[in-house]
């Protein structure tokens, strides 16, 4: 059997190449534009959810405002959560935190998640029940209880 010639071997190695960066690509390309458009997504119609990215009034919170460095305001909301009973962090990297929250009596799981936003300056925040209609309010004054403790930290503006 005859061998082929030195530069066909070079152009399927090439062309191979080519096709490994291109899978490469439109396998990478998704997980790009996800991390460009926001994780957190918006509140559904009931009552039950705050997110700082609705433009409802019944749904909206204030995102956290750093007082200084975003970051260091970031690092501190993640040890706020981590000291916080009923609550386990899920997701967390340098730009997302998804955490569970249990509530005290009925032990209900509620999602809370934070967004650092590095183009506004702010972290964006969403405490939704995952059942019910209701919660008497109990997502936004979780919000509003860790907004506090950073403040009082020196770590996010008041409202």
């Amino acid at each position: 059997m005859p061998t082929q010639p030195k530069y066909m071997c070079r152009t399927f190695r090439l062309k191979t190449l080519a096709s490994a960066a291109l899978l490469w690509l439109t396998v990478a390309s998704p997980a790009s534009a996800e991390t460009m458009a926001s994780l957190l997504t918006h509140c559904p119609a009931s009552p039950n959810c705050v997110c700082s990215l609705d433009s409802s009034a019944q749904h909206r919170i204030a995102p956290l405002t750093p007082t200084g460095s975003l970051n260091e305001a970031w690092r501190g909301l993640a040890d706020y959560l981590v000291r916080q009973k009923r609550t386990k962090i899920v997701t967390q990297n340098d730009h997302y935190i998804a955490a569970e929250v249990r509530t005290r009596l009925l032990r209900f799981v509620d999602d809370v998640e934070f967004e650092l936003d590095q183009a506004e300056g702010v972290i964006a925040m969403r405490s939704a029940s995952r059942l019910g209609f209701s919660d008497l309010g109990t997502n936004r004054r979780r919000l509003e209880r860790l907004r506090s403790a950073l403040v009082e930290a020196g770590l996010v503006l008041p409202r």
